[in-house]
């Protein structure tokens, strides 16, 4: 059980939809840190820390979406720890 940053890139229908306030949401029901933001080309672009369970638990959230978000893919890969005290929105592009 330990500590991991994934970088995750979103595609579908994913903005435009709250999609970021729902991860930023979410993020505090699993006490993750990091960010979201938006793409140029459509995608979301995220970096998750926090357990690696936990990690995991809040993605497969996320890929269920709700009535409005639809998440076709998502492109996993681990980064190093940064050590982030909250989750942040950032603003587009």
């Amino acid at each position: 059980m330990g500590y991991v940053r994934k970088k995750v890139l979103f595609y579908g229908y994913v903005q435009g939809v709250g999609f970021r306030y729902f991860a930023k949401m979410n993020a505090q029901r699993f006490n993750v840190t990091g960010f979201v933001e938006n793409l140029y080309d459509g995608s979301v672009h995220m970096e998750v820390e926090g357990k690696d369970y936990v990690v995991d638990a809040y993605l497969k959230t996320l890929q269920k979406g709700n009535r409005y978000i639809d998440v076709q893919r998502m492109d996993i890969k681990d980064i190093p720890l940064k050590g982030d005290k909250s989750f942040k929105v950032r603003d587009y592009f």
